[in-house]
């Protein structure tokens, strides 16, 4: 059984954790200061600490926490170069966690989606092993990237599940508009949405052509498309998706001029 410690145990290290408790296939080690945040996802790890020197034993390790305090978690850490140190911090380069470890290093980035299995995620092709496929593999999809790649990632995949909510919460809105109580309206906004996803990563066909095969002529759906398309939702999207891009650049800028 692989043995994995996460350092760093919030919303993205916490997700990261669960989604492997759900596969079966790991020994996990959650590691952080904080009590309260160890007590939130003690039920899904073998074991709970706030000591970093536990990650020693581990074959991988995953580094969850905030940039700021990646280098002195880092500096806390030794690892040797027969473990492997996935990094998932934002705006933190492969190159300066790998100068600052034995250990071979991987950059990831993920999002919350891996609680349920459902992640999606980007991954430095420099430093991926098998090992860490299969681990990305149970927790979702995954991608190889180049790492000049990982900040328009982070907008795509990693700000994408808000920009996802904000849709289906549209979606919601129109139903209860419509009579649907909001329950029943978030229930089919958010099924429908994950039918979508799973559909155009499943079926053969391009997105454009699964549009047309929903679209009967003269009927709901193209009559609903043809406002869409009239519309300027696609460009605000791109946009939303730049945005957030940019942040992510300037974020790892600020990082490495510190």
């Amino acid at each position: 059984m692989t043995r994995v410690s996460v350092i760093g145990c919030g919303n993205m290290g916490g997700a990261f954790l669960k989604g492997l408790a759900r596969d079966g296939s790991y020994h996990l080690t959650a590691i952080d200061l904080d009590p309260e945040a160890l007590a939130a996802i003690e039920e899904h790890a073998s074991e709970t600490t706030d000591d970093v020197a536990a990650a020693r034993d581990a074959d991988v390790v995953v580094l969850a926490v905030k940039p700021d305090i990646a280098e002195a978690v880092l500096e806390g850490l030794d690892l040797t170069a027969h473990q492997t140190l996935v990094t998932l911090a934002a705006g933190v380069s492969r190159g300066f966690v790998a100068a600052r470890t034995d250990a071979s290093v991987v950059r990831i980035m993920p999002n919350l989606a891996a609680e349920t299995g459902n992640m999606a995620a980007a991954a430095t092709a420099e430093g991926l092993t098998d090992e860490v496929r299969g681990i990305l593999d149970a927790l979702g999809e995954f991608v190889e990237i180049d790492e000049g790649l990982m900040d328009v990632s982070t907008a795509l995949n990693g700000s994408g599940p808000a920009f996802g909510f904000y849709l289906i919460d549209a979606m919601k809105r129109a139903g209860v508009e419509g009579g649907l109580d909001p329950d029943q309206a978030e229930t089919l906004a958010a099924q429908t949405f994950k039918g979508a996803a799973e559909t155009v990563l499943r079926d053969e066909r391009s997105v454009d052509e699964l549009i047309d095969a929903v679209c009967s002529p003269n009927g709901t759906t193209i009559e609903g498309m043809e406002v869409l398309w009239d519309s300027d939702a696609d460009e605000a999207v791109i946009d939303a998706v730049a945005a957030a891009e940019r942040r992510s650049g300037e974020i790892a800028e600020a990082f490495e001029n510190e």
